[in-house]
């Protein structure tokens, strides 16, 4: 299987790469890794019009079956709506995995009907155990195997870092949540924002069509004061006041232990134009 992996976010790092080179063979995958990759434009992995060339090339070409965001970090909003205006034809039946910013494309792309899925990404080869969690996302492209998915799945599920989600509800690239559960994870925020992210989020008229929300992960900076509630409890708060059922807790988050978890497939077959 030839997985493609392109960094829309930050530059990747040249240790990762080499690593997840290795892995990738142990499960019969050989991994294109764009150049673009190791570009660096401030910020960036290069200008948001090479990130977007360089999914675009991935999408597009027939050998390729799969895509792999490289890492996270900023900058997946600046290509995603150009992305979801313009998709290559040949994207239509490649598998798409990544997390944390990356969220802002895999909605995106779902929106067109791909299979999208969050879960581990190649830098996260750098954690400590990170091998394994870089290997529950090359199983389930290469071999389709289950065991690296999130455990307590029970139907259409979809899984966003809390600030991602935030920043894309109420945008073109927002997901139709009808009969599914949210799983949301979140890292480097402080407690104040986790409930200002959810206030936004739950207020949104997408969020009411959710079967339910489970909370995942989340490693918080301490705030400058007591908050005055714990995380489980201000998440409670939200869902009860949008009337969304709270489910407890999932198995994903900005760690080795990040499982998969793959977004409904709908839209299938629709035109990409």
């Amino acid at each position: 299987m030839r997985i493609g992996v392109v960094a829309p976010s930050c530059p990747l790092n040249v240790a990762a790469a080499e690593r997840v080179q290795s892995l990738a063979a142990q499960v019969g995958a050989n991994l294109v890794i764009h150049p673009q990759c190791f570009l660096e434009e401030g910020h960036f992995a290069g200008p948001d019009d090479i990130r977007l060339g360089a999914l675009r090339e991935m999408l597009a070409d027939p050998e390729i079956e799969a895509v792999w965001f490289a890492r996270g970090g900023y900058g997946s909003n600046r290509i995603a709506p150009a992305l979801l205006r313009d998709l290559p034809e040949g994207a239509r039946w490649k598998r798409v995995v990544g997390y944390s910013d990356g969220g802002f494309l895999l909605a995106a792309l779902h929106k067109a009907g791909l299979a999208v899925a969050h879960g581990p990404m190649v830098q996260d080869v750098l954690r400590e155990d990170g091998d394994q969690a870089v290997l529950r996302t090359l199983r389930w492209l290469a071999k389709n195997d289950f065991d690296g998915l999130e455990p307590d799945l029970a139907g259409p599920a979809f899984a966003f870092n809390l600030v991602v989600l935030s920043s894309l509800m109420g945008t073109e690239l927002e997901p139709d949540f009808s009969g599914a559960e949210l799983l949301i994870e979140e890292v480097d925020e402080e407690l104040y924002r986790i409930d200002r992210f959810l206030f936004h989020v739950s207020s949104q008229p997408g969020f009411a069509k959710l079967r339910q929300l489970r909370l995942g992960r989340c490693a918080l900076k301490a705030n400058d004061r007591p908050f005055g509630a714990e995380l489980e409890a201000v998440v409670r708060h939200w869902c009860e006041r949008s009337g969304v059922a709270y489910g407890g807790r999932a198995d994903i988050g900005h760690d080795a232990l990040n499982r998969v978890v793959p977004f409904p497939l709908r839209n299938r077959g629709a035109s990409l134009s």
